[in-house]
């Protein structure tokens, strides 16, 4: 028969092998890399992801992200090579490439963070102060952005870390800078525009002028025209009218008669300080235009009978 003693002392030492073995075992995730430590000093580094051995109580792990990291950096007053003030907020992406002197230099990811802050400040002002305002905000940001990664990628190598990227999000005067700039830009448009509408409105004097001289002379060459059309047509009707007289003189002045009494008495104006014996009214007392006075003369006398 088994004595309860042997029992317990086999679950005792149960126990301690899962504790040992527990202690021996460390899982590396896919996303990070782990650095076994003995008695504090680095021994091994793993970058595989899986299950991994170390030694028991006296071996520890940190674990060291490998993925690409970001490092905000507050907006830096920097000052260019033509002397102007730019205020540039930049952003940079890195990761750890060397977990053993990541460790050895600078410990912590919040360490490398500030490490690597004060290297981009200078490499910001290293780099943009060789350059113009117009360089950094037009012409070459791009080579710029280039040429600090290249310079804060050499400096970090020290401490394990490869810089993938540098951008620079804003670069721009200081904001009393920029208004002066602004109110500058303004006055020199509002120039321009002032200058373009002067050159317009002389322009269009000269359209206008030209128009108005091409407008009289038009005018002029169709009075003349007219003119001599209506000139022509009052010698053809004159030359009718004389034709006309020459057939028959009596209805020709019966005619006049009748279109002058068309012309004069028209409504509302009908007012006449004539003689009634004018010859103007020859023809209301007959076709013929004599007077009635006239037509009624006493016969001549009859000869006497005898």
């Amino acid at each position: 028969m088994r004595s309860p003693v042997t029992g317990i002392v086999t679950l005792i030492l149960l126990f301690l092998v899962a504790i040992v073995g527990y202690s021996s075992l460390f899982t590396v995730q896919q996303t990070e890399q782990a650095l076994v430590v003995r008695l504090g000093r680095p021994v091994d580094v793993v970058s595989q992801p899986g299950l991994n051995f170390k030694a028991p109580f006296i071996d520890s792990v940190i674990s060291i992200d490998k993925r690409i990291l970001d490092l905000e950096n507050p907006s830096q007053e920097v000052i260019a090579s033509d002397q102007k003030r730019l205020v540039v907020d930049a952003f940079a992406r890195y990761r750890i490439e060397d977990a053993l002197r990541f460790y050895q230099s600078v410990g912590s990811i919040q360490a490398a963070n500030l490490q690597l802050t004060t290297l981009l400040n200078a490499a910001l002002r290293r780099v943009l102060g060789e350059v113009t305002f117009i360089a950094v905000v037009r012409d070459e940001r791009e080579g710029l952005m280039s040429k600090i990664r290249t310079q804060l990628d050499r400096e970090a190598e020290g401490y394990g870390i490869q810089v993938v990227d540098v951008r620079i999000r804003r670069a721009d005067l200081p904001d009393a800078n920029s208004q002066a700039v602004y109110q500058r830009m303004q006055t020199e448009r509002q120039r321009e525009a002032a200058e373009f509408r002067a050159q317009g409105g002389q322009k269009a004097q000269e359209t206008r002028a030209k128009a108005d001289r091409e407008a009289t002379v038009i005018i002029a060459e169709a009075n003349s025209t007219a003119e001599q059309v209506r000139g022509a047509g009052d010698a053809e009707r004159n030359r009718l009218f004389a034709e006309a007289y020459g057939r028959d003189p009596d209805f020709f002045a019966f005619y006049r008669s009748m279109s002058a009494y068309e012309q004069a008495l028209r409504a509302n104006d009908t007012r006449f300080l004539l003689r009634p014996d004018s010859d103007f009214f020859r023809f209301f007392g007959g076709a013929s235009g004599k007077s009635n006075g006239a037509a009624a003369a006493p016969a001549p006398p009859a000869a006497p009978k005898q």
